[in-house]
C-alpha cells in the first residue's frame, strides 16, 4: 500500500521542479478553496430558508469530521511527503501527521450530506467536486499522500453514515414522542371549559 501511495504522489505531486502556474493555481486551492464550501452553503442558507437547519447539522457534523480526523492524524502519526524529503512544502505546514487529510474529511462529509436531501443534492455534488479540487491540490503542493485523501473520503462517509442513523432515530422515536404530546396538549385545550379559571 505504502508503495503505491509513493507512486501515485510521483505521478500527481509537484515534487522539487514544479509547473509555475500549476503550482499558483493548486497553492490557491489548497490555501482557501474551502472558501469555496463555505460560500456554497452559504448560499443555500441565504437562497432556501427551509434548508437552514439542514445547514447546520451538516456543519455539526463537519466539525465532528474534524475533530475526528485530528484525533486520528496524531494517532496515526504518518509523515508528510514534504518530511520525507519528497517535495518541499509548497504552502506553509506543521510537522503533524496526515492521515486522513481533514479538509478531505470535512468536505466529503459535508457533500456526502448534502447528496442525502434531494432538494440540495445539487450543491452535494458541488460540494465533492470542491472536495476532489482541494484534495488534489494539497498532494500537489506537497502536504499529503494520495491516500491521505482517501482516507478522508472515508472518514467523510462514516461521518455521513452516523448522519443518516441519526436522522432515522431522530424521525422514528422523537418526532413521534413530539406529535403525541402536542396532540395532547391540544386534546387538553379543547377539553376545558372556556370558563375555566385556570384559563
Amino acid at each position: 500500500m505504502q508503495a503505491l501511495n509513493l507512486s501515485l504522489f510521483e505521478w500527481i505531486g509537484a515534487g522539487h521542479h514544479p509547473h509555475s502556474l500549476l503550482l499558483s493555481f493548486a497553492t490557491a486551492l489548497a490555501e482557501r478553496g474551502w472558501w469555496m464550501c463555505v460560500a456554497l452553503l452559504g448560499w443555500v442558507a441565504w437562497k432556501h430558508p427551509t434548508q437552514r437547519a439542514y445547514v447546520l447539522a451538516a456543519l455539526a457534523a463537519a466539525a465532528a469530521a474534524s475533530l475526528a480526523a485530528h484525533a486520528l492524524a496524531e494517532s496515526i502519526a504518518a509523515p508528510r511527503p514534504f518530511m520525507l524529503g519528497l517535495s518541499p512544502p509548497h504552502v506553509e505546514h506543521g510537522q503533524r501527521g496526515s492521515m486522513p487529510s481533514a479538509h478531505a474529511s470535512v468536505m466529503f462529509s459535508a457533500g456526502l450530506i448534502f447528496l442525502m436531501r434531494p432538494s440540495v443534492r445539487h450543491i452535494g455534488w458541488a460540494l465533492l467536486a470542491v472536495a476532489l479540487l482541494v484534495g488534489w491540490a494539497r498532494v500537489y503542493v506537497g502536504v499529503h499522500f494520495p491516500l491521505d485523501i482517501v482516507g478522508g473520503l472515508l472518514l467523510g462517509a462514516v461521518v455521513a453514515g452516523i448522519f443518516r442513523a441519526l436522522q432515522y432515530l431522530v424521525r422514528r422515536f422523537i418526532f413521534p414522542v413530539i406529535a403525541r404530546d402536542d396532540a395532547a396538549t391540544v386534546a387538553a385545550r379543547l377539553a376545558t371549559p372556556k370558563n375555566d379559571p385556570s384559563l
